[in-house]
């Protein structure tokens, strides 16, 4: 039986340099983390991407995965800011 989707909405957002993409899908594929969809602009030298993904495959557990992300956003100079699907639609209903 197919376990549920845990799906989890990524924001990244910072002055744009080389590799950011690379380096947060390899550390998502790095534990396993499969990416759903995916949307990225610069605009005047800032990158902005979110993403949404499927943490259902993962060991790790959501509280885990945002820190983590956060800290990496840190190392490479962005924000990286995780939210659970049912959050982020909820703060984002009419």
């Amino acid at each position: 039986m197919e376990q549920a989707k845990k799906k989890t909405i990524i924001t990244v957002v910072g002055k744009d340099t080389v590799g950011i993409i690379a380096k947060v899908c390899t550390y998502l594929a790095d534990n396993n983390i499969n990416v759903l969809d995916i949307s990225q602009t610069i605009i005047d030298g800032f990158f902005n991407m979110m993403m949404i993904v499927d943490l259902s495959t993962s060991e790790m557990h959501f509280s885990q995965c945002s820190e983590a992300l956060e800290k990496l956003g840190d190392e490479i100079g962005v924000s990286i800011k995780c939210q659970k699907e049912e959050i982020f639609d909820m703060m984002h209903r009419i």
